[in-house]
């Protein structure tokens, strides 16, 4: 049996007010440290979601 390996990806608004999302995957536990970096810097709308791999976070315009 497999076990799949999840990666996760974030999304966030810049305190200037554009949208970005990360170029790199992450375990999860390094995700949500960079969540909570990007809160502290004034990111807002900072989400943490699954991808795959390769697949580059859809930004929410």
């Amino acid at each position: 049996m497999k076990t799949a390996k999840r990666r996760y990806g974030l999304v966030w608004t810049d305190p200037d007010g554009a949208p970005q999302a990360s170029a790199g995957g992450y375990d999860k536990r390094s995700a949500t440290q960079r969540r909570r970096a990007l809160k502290a810097a004034g990111c807002t709308g900072v989400e943490v979601v699954v991808v795959k791999p390769g697949e580059i976070p859809e930004l929410a315009l």
